[in-house]
């Protein structure tokens, strides 16, 4: 037994300096206060893949066609994969917005990675200076593009990771959703700001055409199926050093939805994790390690409490010094995306997040998922 609470203990030691570290990162991280006045000067590419996304695609362009910037400086692109409802005709019936059909790129050749040759396919056939890519099921603010083209004006980063928040109802499905990407979001913003990591997310990412070129695009990481965003953002950031950052603005907020069921939850948490094992910064791989291993360190703790009740006592103890170390992180972040009375359930969904982090740590590595109606190895 001591053995074991010496094990717990030091896990628990390592996890709480890498929180507090988070905590740190993101508070230093400075919010960006955008100038509704700034005038901006770059042609940006909006790119968009999309299937079977009939019942958002007019959503969200329709908050593109209503940002405050500048319509001969923007352009929009959806390339169309392989949907087999209404999409394309709902994409075509806008003006001003520019139409790919992936199929007519890729003929009959099977893919691991369909969106990353959809984004690659839109930026051959672009002529912005930043892209900026997003997802057909995301939501905006009419600053949105502003407040990102404005950022990159100012301090010319190569790649600029943007902030991605969950709508919810009160469920605690969604609510457990909302918080588990609300906590990815600090570190995001943290690693951004330390430089001690490549997190972003492709529903809210823009990086310059010259980074993009520089980097000779996804080649090396097109076989894999997810990490066109993580992925790219590494290359980036290895071939221009402290050139890649979070934007911390609320009026770059993009919006979506959590998933609607388990298995499409499992199945996209999967994919995220799935990607790994593909990681060169090895950073990365310790702190996913760590990460693992300490929610592990719990359902075997709890496993053994059927055998010595004793260790009940340290199962709870550790349980409530885990929930407050973790808080400590997510009340600032909660903060800026104006979420803090989320937080009010969170001790009880710890109950759901440690045996999820196991589930989809291992599946992530040795199953299959399925994302988008295809199956992915």
């Amino acid at each position: 037994m001591a053995i074991l609470i010496f094990i717990l203990v030091l896990l628990f030691l390592c996890y709480a300096v890498l929180i507090l570290y988070y905590k740190a990162g993101w508070n230093h991280l400075d919010e960006f206060v955008l100038n509704k006045q700034y005038v901006p000067k770059t042609k940006v590419s909006i790119i968009i893949p999309a299937r079977n996304e009939e019942l958002n695609i007019d959503h969200l362009l329709n908050d593109i066609l209503s940002q405050y910037y500048p319509t001969d400086l923007m352009e929009i692109i959806v390339v169309d994969d392989h949907s087999t409802d209404r999409t394309p005709d709902i994409v075509q019936s806008f003006l001003g917005v520019k139409y790919i059909d992936l199929s007519i790129h890729t003929g009959t050749q099977i893919l691991n990675s369909y969106k990353k040759k959809a984004i690659e396919t839109a930026i051959l056939q672009s002529n912005g200076e930043l892209i900026i890519t997003t997802d057909a099921d995301c939501r905006m603010s009419p600053y949105w593009l502003l407040s990102l083209v404005s950022y990159y004006e100012i301090y010319r980063y190569k790649l600029i990771a943007a902030p991605v928040d969950f709508t919810c109802d009160q469920s605690l499905f969604q609510l457990f959703q909302s918080l588990d990407f609300m906590t990815m979001q600090g570190i995001t913003g943290a690693v951004a700001y330390t430089h001690s990591g490549t997190m972003c997310n492709g529903a809210n990412l823009a990086y310059t055409r010259q980074a993009y070129d520089t980097v000779g695009g996804f080649k090396g990481i097109d076989h894999i199926a997810s990490g066109d965003d993580m992925l790219l953002m590494y290359k980036i950031e290895q071939r221009f050093p402290k050139k890649t950052n979070y934007l911390k603005c609320k009026e770059a907020i993009v919006k979506t939805s959590p998933m609607a069921d388990s298995k499409a939850f499992f199945n996209q948490r999967i994919r995220w994790a799935s990607k790994a094992t593909h990681f060169k910064d090895k950073r990365i791989i310790i702190v996913l390690g760590l990460v693992y291993f300490y929610n592990l360190s719990f359902i075997l703790l709890t496993l053994l409490c059927f055998y010595k009740p004793a260790l009940l006592f340290v199962l709870l103890t550790a349980l409530i010094a885990k929930t407050i170390l973790e808080l400590s992180l997510m009340i600032p972040v909660s903060q800026f995306f104006n979420k803090e009375k989320e937080l009010v359930r969170f001790p009880i969904l710890q109950c759901f997040h440690i045996p999820y982090v196991v589930l989809s740590g291992l599946l992530g590595q040795f199953g299959t998922y399925q994302w988008k109606e295809r199956n992915v190895k």
